[in-house]
C-alpha cells in the first residue's frame, strides 16, 4: 500500500520542503530584481537584460497595458514565440491582475477565435507576420485590441539589418487598423504610473492549454502560488543561482518552457536564454557561443542534437544539467548524447523527468546522484504521489501498476468553465485529501522511484489483451536498422484494434517488404504475439506536436480516416 514519501532518502541537500511566499507571480520576480539587480535576467539573440531593467521593462508594459484599458481580471492571450515582449507582458499583466492565456503563434485562425472567446480575451498580442491570421477572426471575438511586436525590437543594429534584408521582407505589411498597437511604440510611450493590483496568491494568473490530443483543448486554469512553487521547486532541485543560464528552447505557450526553462529561472535568479525557434543548429551554436548550465527538452531535441556535426564538436564543459520530459526517451538517445557530452569535455548525465499542465509542468526528476534505468524519478519537494488501481481511488502495492495521482502546491485549480471534467481528475480521497490522477500508467519501486508505462488513453486492446505501445515501440527503436518508432491501434472488426507500426530507417534506402518482415520477426522475439505489429509502415519522418513529442493521434486519424473513406469505420 501507499508509503509516505519513500524517495526522500535520495534528496541529498535538496530540502523536503520549501517555504513558498503567498504573494504573487509579479512580486516574486521583483524579490528576485531586488536580491540581484545587475544580474543577466534573459538573452535574446545576443541581447541582454539585467534583472534591474528587466523589471522597468515590465512596469513600463504594466503601465501602457493600464493606459489602454486592461484591468484585474481580464484575459490577454499572448500568441508569442519566445521572446522578451511575449515574458515581459507576461509579468506586466500579472501586475495588474490580469489573466494570461498562452497560446502557440502559429495556431491557424479558427483554433485562435476559440482561444480568443474560451478565454474571453479583450487583448492579444503576437507578431507581426501572424496579424493576418488575427485580423480573420477578431470580428467574432470580443478582442478589441492587438498589440503587434517584431522580432527585430530586441536586436542589435546588424541583426536587426539582416533580419530585415532576409525573413523580414517576406512578411506581409499590416495596414493602417485601429486596432493595432505597435509594441515598440507602446513601450516609448508616457503613462500613468500603474499601481499593482490587490490579489490573493491563488488567484487564476495563466491560462495553458491541454493540446487537444483527445479533443477539443482544455483551459487549464493555473495560479500565481502554482506558477510560484513549481518554479521555486525546480530551482531547489538543480540548485539555481545567478550563475546559472538556462537554454529556453521548449515554448513560452507551454507549461514546460514557460514554467521551467523561464520562471524557474527568474525565481532561482539565473539566466534564460531564449530561443524563438528550435533548429538543431541554432541549439549546438548557442551551446557552443553562451555556453548554458541546464538544457532541457523533449527526446526529438536531444536526437536532433546527437546528430548535429556541430554539437559533437563543442566543448560541452559547461553542463551542468541535462533533463529530458513530455515524452519517454529511448535509450539509444540517452546513451549516445551522453557519450558525446564525456567526449567533448562534460560530466552530466542525461535524466529524465516528468510533468504535466495540470500541475504547471515538470513534478518529478531523476535526482543527479542516484540513476534508475527508465525510471521518470522522484516527486519534487512537497509533490506527493501514489499509484491507485484504474478507475478507483484505492491505493495499491508497491511494484504493481497503475494510475499515477499527485497532489501538491502545483496542482491547478481545474479545467476552464468545465466542472465536470474537473471533477473526473481532481478527486477527493480516502485520506481526506484532494488527488489529481493524471492519466498515465506507472508503478512505483520500494524506494520511492516511479516508472512509466503509458497514457492510459494510448492502450491498446488487442484481441482482449492489453498491448502498450511505448513497449512495442522499444523493442523496435532496439533493431539497428530503427531510428524513430511509433505504435498506434487501428479500429478491427475482429480484434478490436489491431497493432500497426509507423518505422523510420537510419538508412531508409533500406525500406522493403523484407525489412518490415524482419521487424515484425524482430518483435516476435521481445513480445506477446498480441502485442506485434500486425502491419509496418515506413515514413521519412514522423509528425510531431507543437512541442517536439511524436503526434500518435495524427497517424491514428490518418488511419481512421483511410476506414471511413473505404466505409469500415464510423466512428
Amino acid at each position: 500500500m501507499y508509503q509516505k514519501k519513500p524517495w526522500l532518502k535520495y534528496y541529498g541537500d535538496v530540502p523536503e520542503h520549501v517555504d513558498y511566499p503567498e504573494i504573487t507571480l509579479y512580486e516574486a520576480v521583483m524579490k528576485t530584481v531586488k536580491k540581484n539587480p545587475d544580474a543577466i535576467a534573459y538573452d535574446f539573440l545576443g541581447y541582454t537584460s539585467t534583472y534591474g531593467r528587466f523589471s522597468e521593462e515590465i512596469d513600463k508594459c504594466a503601465d501602457a497595458l493600464a493606459a489602454l484599458g486592461l484591468k484585474k481580471g481580464d484575459s490577454i492571450t499572448i500568441s508569442m514565440p519566445t521572446s522578451p515582449q511575449g515574458i515581459i507582458c507576461f509579468y506586466a499583466v500579472n501586475k495588474l491582475g490580469g489573466v494570461a492565456s498562452m497560446i502557440h503563434p502559429l495556431s491557424p485562425p479558427k483554433e485562435i477565435e476559440f482561444y480568443l472567446n474560451i478565454s474571453k480575451s479583450k487583448f492579444a498580442l503576437t507578431i507581426d507576420a501572424f496579424y493576418g491570421n488575427f485580423n480573420q477572426v477578431m470580428h467574432a471575438t470580443g478582442c478589441k485590441k492587438l498589440i503587434l511586436a517584431r522580432i527585430p525590437d530586441y536586436l542589435g543594429l546588424i541583426k536587426r539589418v539582416g533580419f530585415n534584408l532576409t525573413k523580414g521582407r517576406k512578411i506581409p505589411k499590416v495596414p493602417a487598423d485601429d486596432r493595432v498597437i505597435w509594441w515598440k511604440d507602446m513601450m516609448s510611450g508616457t503613462y500613468p504610473k500603474a499601481p499593482m493590483a490587490n490579489m490573493n496568491t491563488h488567484d487564476t494568473a495563466v491560462i495553458l492549454y491541454s493540446g487537444g490530443t483527445t479533443g477539443v483543448p482544455k483551459g487549464i486554469m493555473l495560479s500565481h502560488y502554482n506558477f510560484i512553487s513549481e518554479g521555486m521547486m525546480v530551482s531547489c532541485w538543480g540548485k539555481l543561482n545567478e550563475t546559472d543560464k538556462v537554454l529556453a528552447i521548449l515554448p513560452i505557450f507551454h507549461g514546460f518552457g514557460l514554467g521551467v526553462c523561464v520562471n524557474a529561472a527568474f525565481m532561482g535568479g539565473g539566466r534564460s536564454i531564449l530561443v524563438p525557434q528550435f533548429t538543431p543548429e541554432d541549439v549546438a551554436r548557442l551551446i557552443k557561443s553562451k555556453r548554458p548550465t541546464f538544457v532541457i527538452g523533449v527526446p526529438t531535441l536531444y536526437q536532433a542534437l546527437n546528430k548535429n556535426k556541430d554539437f559533437q564538436k563543442t566543448d560541452l564543459s559547461c553542463l551542468r544539467g541535462c533533463f529530458s520530459g513530455a515524452d519517454t526517451l529511448p535509450r539509444e538517445v540517452k546513451e549516445e548524447f551522453e557519450a558525446i557530452v564525456k567526449r567533448q569535455g562534460g560530466n552530466v548525465k542525461l535524466l529524465e523527468g516528468y510533468g504535466l499542465t495540470e500541475a504547471v509542468t515538470a513534478i518529478m526528476a531523476t535526482p543527479l546522484s542516484e540513476y534508475r534505468e527508465n525510471s521518470i524519478g522522484i516527486p519534487f519537494p512537497d509533490i506527493d504521489a501514489k499509484v491507485v488501481k484504474m478507475g478507483t481511488t484505492d491505493d495499491i502495492a508497491v511494484g504493481e501498476e497503475g494510475e499515477l495521482c499527485v497532489k501538491g502546491p502545483a496542482v491547478m485549480l481545474g479545467y476552464l468553465d468545465k466542472p465536470d471534467e474537473t471533477a473526473k481528475v481532481l478527486k477527493k480521497h480516502a485520506d481526506g485529501n484532494e488527488w489529481l490522477h493524471t492519466g498515465d500508467m506507472v508503478h512505483m519501486d520500494e524506494d520511492g522511484f516511479f516508472f512509466f508505462k503509458q497514457r492510459i488513453k494510448r492502450m491498446i486492446k488487442s484481441s482482449g489483451v492489453n498491448v502498450y505501445p511505448g513497449q512495442v515501440e522499444d523493442v523496435l527503436r532496439k533493431h539497428p536498422a530503427v531510428d524513430m518508432a511509433c505504435v498506434i491501434g487501428v479500429p478491427d472488426k475482429s480484434q478490436i484494434s489491431r497493432v500497426k507500426a509507423f518505422v523510420v530507417l537510419k538508412d531508409t534506402s533500406k525500406e522493403s517488404r523484407e525489412m518490415a518482415d524482419e521487424l515484425i520477426r524482430h518483435c516476435a522475439e521481445h513480445l506477446l504475439k498480441w502485442s506485434c505489429p500486425r502491419e509496418i509502415e515506413f515514413r521519412g519522418d514522423l509528425p510531431k506536436t507543437l512541442v517536439g513529442k511524436v503526434a500518435f493521434n495524427v497517424l491514428e486519424e490518418e488511419e481512421k480516416s483511410k476506414l471511413r473513406a473505404a466505409g469500415e469505420f464510423a466512428g
